[in-house]
């Protein structure tokens, strides 16, 4: 690993564990990107830049015909000085102009890697473990300083990328855009991949050629979304699983979001990637400065998995943080599908002792226990306990629940109130709103404004008292709508544009708050599932609920999809009853058993109207479950079949030293007649053995993965086999 600037060509070279990047400052001090690949000991002469005179292409130095803006690979692009593709940023002045120029002015290396203010962000143990340079650009004539952040870790290819806007003039400047990364590749001859989605069918996985013009997703929902997940990648042709180029890019970031590429008329394309300047500004005053958010890109040449596998190990281990970080996660009850708002405590306690006695550790209460609330008509923002449901309270209830020797937890929704309720009728400006428009709801819920501080203020003392006021180790956190009618009562006009950037800031700081006051309690994010499983998340909550959908069948996709990014200890996966209460599907006991042992397992359903031959198979999948727990958690994850390609799905958890494997695969629907199904096995040591737990059979790793490993006739729809393989001496 290391960061290299040669004077003599001006080349910066970042170089990370088997990845190089590279830059160099050409003609009157602009920033040129010129490589960025599979890493290489020095570089610069065998692929110089080339400068042709391209008609209606202008040129910024009057004596020299050959050069242009429009046909130069930039780090960072303006607009408007003869560049003509999408920029990186863009400014506009008090006299309302928008053209800018920036030029290098100087830069620095240094080890570690710095935190970003107000914002998650990737992060470092010990200074040894990156390295970072920060390239500053001047706009002279304006006095605007931009400082283009670049870390390199030592283990990974990774590079992270950030950009700091600072006004050293005399007069305010607006941002319009401010981007937080672009790079220009040579060509266009790939492929793109995303992530889009919608409720209950989140981040599905869309594969297409690019073409000329502009392509780009993108959320202007006030949250990353259920739509798009603000992810990209550009593929090598034919790149797959384990073969071949992957370019991808990761915004840590929750609210709205743009990634966009453009290829140009010469084929050579741009990505750029950030905070979306749809209904966006922000007005830096002198002496002022805008941090953007960081995006994580990762490169790999062993194809999607390889790409998977650093964001896991990174995501995992440097973006989320505390004590649930290297800890295995509870195996949970969730009570929301099995009682919705109609519950007691005694309801609750007989589900609970239902739990316990299959083995479960944690138990959720979920939405209903606070307020009035018996329905989703009100009582959001008033966060005390409804003693009608729980006479006892929280503490009364936990306290009985961790007697059964369980943890106990809650669901909340703290960014959220109701029209129906004291905070609402107490404060009824502290919602987003705009003047003299309607309030439009959804989910008969409105969003406050966490632009302002009083709102976060308030907002952080009544979760942190009712966190207090019981033992609670788990809390769900929950944001059920998106937003509408985005303004602010607090900031005046030429700010209001600023309003959804600082509700995130102002998210971000209670989230602060909140989890380093109760340091013990896991928590776990969600939006309506996963509608903002993005990895601005993760650096607060460990785990992000995947998806409302917990049909087994739906579920392949969406834990198949959301895996291409997300570390498995992310997700929350729970075996809920059928006929499925979001598509009706009834799939058998086990096979929703073995998709949810594939995250992080639970139960959402009512325990107590189980037969006493379900009970027996849950405290069996629970039993196992502990077993394989920290396989599946931290264990190396390798997708096999894709149930985006077929009608069978197969993914596997190899331990780090290779000594224990974990196996799951998945039929959908039966096929007469149909060819026999092998398993080629991924990640084991050829050198060893393994043994089949529960069956004697020993093979050898290379068999495994060469020759492969039969799948056992099943009959009928929805079937699933898995395989515990431990290394045989």
């Amino acid at each position: 690993m290391g960061i290299t600037y040669n004077p003599m060509t001006r080349m910066f070279h970042i170089q990370a564990n088997d990845m190089s990047y590279m830059m160099q400052i050409v003609g009157r001090g602009y920033l040129a990107h010129f490589y960025w690949g599979k890493k290489i000991r020095n570089g610069g002469g065998s692929r110089k830049f080339r400068f042709l005179d391209r008609a209606f292409s202008p040129n910024p130095d009057l004596s020299n015909r050959r050069f242009s803006l429009d046909t130069l690979p930039q780090e960072y692009p303006a607009y408007g000085n003869t560049d003509f593709r999408a920029p990186a940023y863009q400014v506009q002045l008090e006299n309302g102009s928008t053209i800018s120029d920036l030029r290098y002015k100087t830069h620095r290396i240094y080890k570690g890697k710095p935190k970003l203010e107000g914002l998650p962000a990737t992060y470092v143990e010990n200074e040894n473990e990156a390295e970072t340079l920060e390239i500053f650009l001047e706009d002279q004539l304006i006095g605007l300083r931009v400082a283009l952040l670049y870390t390199v870790y030592e283990k990974w290819n990774v590079i992270t990328r950030s950009v700091r806007f600072d006004n050293n003039g005399s007069e305010r400047i607006k941002l319009l855009r401010a981007l937080s990364m672009n790079v220009d590749f040579p060509h266009a001859d790939y492929e793109w991949l995303h992530l889009p989605g919608a409720w209950a069918r989140e981040r599905m996985i869309e594969r297409r050629p690019l073409v000329s013009g502009t392509q780009a997703v993108e959320s202007r929902r006030g949250a990353s979304s259920h739509q798009h997940n603000p992810f990209i990648a550009l593929l090598q042709k034919g790149a797959n699983e384990d073969y071949g180029e992957v370019y991808s890019f990761s915004l840590v970031y929750s609210g709205n979001f743009l990634a966009q590429i453009e290829v140009d008329q010469f084929r050579t394309t741009r990505v750029s990637m950030g905070i979306n300047p749809f209904d966006f500004t922000w007005l830096l005053e002198p002496g002022e400065s805008f941090q953007t958010p960081e995006v994580v890109m990762v490169y790999s040449d062993k194809g999607l998995n390889g790409m998977s596998q650093t964001y896991h190990q990174l995501y995992r281990t440097r973006l989320a943080r505390g004590v649930y970080r290297d800890r295995e996660r509870p195996i949970l009850i969730n009570n929301w599908e099995a009682t919705y708002f109609n519950f007691n405590e005694e309801k609750i306690l007989r589900l609970a002792k239902t739990a316990a006695e299959l083995g479960i550790e944690l138990f959720v209460l979920d939405d209903g226990w606070f307020g009035k609330r018996d329905n989703d008509r009100s009582s959001l923002g008033d966060w005390f306990v409804n003693k009608q449901k729980l006479p006892n309270g929280l503490e009364g209830l936990a306290k009985n629940i961790n007697q059964m020797g369980m943890q106990f937890g809650i669901w909340m929704e703290p960014e959220m109130v109701s029209v129906d309720s004291e905070l609402y009728r107490k404060h009824p400006d502290w919602c987003l709103h705009v003047p003299n428009r309607p309030r439009s709801e959804g989910r008969n819920q409105l969003v406050l404004d966490y632009s302002r501080k009083e709102v976060c203020d308030y907002i952080i003392q009544a979760i942190s008292n009712v966190l207090a006021s019981a033992p609670i180790s788990y809390v769900k956190w929950d944001m059920n709508r998106h937003m509408t009618e985005i303004g602010s009562a607090a900031l005046p006009p030429e700010r209001q544009r600023e309003t959804v950037h600082r509700y995130m800031l102002g998210l971000y700081r209670v989230m602060e708050e909140i989890t380093s006051r109760f340091p013990h309690i896991l928590f776990e994010s969600c939006s309506g599932g996963g509608g903002r499983f993005d990895p601005g998340m993760l650096y607060y909550m460990p785990q992000t609920w995947t998806s409302d959908n917990t049909d087994a069948v739906s579920r392949l996709k969406i834990q198949y999809g959301t895996s291409l990014v997300y570390p498995i200890s992310a997700m929350g996966a729970h075996v809920s009853a059928v006929p499925n209460h979001q598509v009706h599907r009834i799939t058998s006991l086990e096979m929703r058993g073995h998709v949810a042992m594939s995250g992080n397992f639970g139960y959402e359903l009512d325990l107590t109207k189980l037969s006493e031959e379900e009970k027996a198979i849950v405290k069996q999948q629970v039993a196992f479950y502990k077993d394989i727990r920290r396989l599946v958690q931290f264990g190396t994850f390798y997708r096999i079949l894709s149930p985006f390609e077929g009608n069978e799905t197969a993914w596997m958890f190899v331990a780090e030293d290779k000594s224990e494997a974990f196996v799951a695969y998945f039929r959908v629907l039966a096929e007469a007649n149909a060819p026999l199904s092998f398993l080629r096995l991924k990640g084991l040591d050829p050198n060893k053995d393994y043994e089949i737990t529960g069956s004697g059979e020993v093979y050898g790793g290379d068999e495994l993965m060469y020759v492969g490993l039969n799948v056992p006739e099943r009959r009928g729809d929805f079937i699933s086999v898995i395989w515990h393989l431990k290394e045989s001496h």
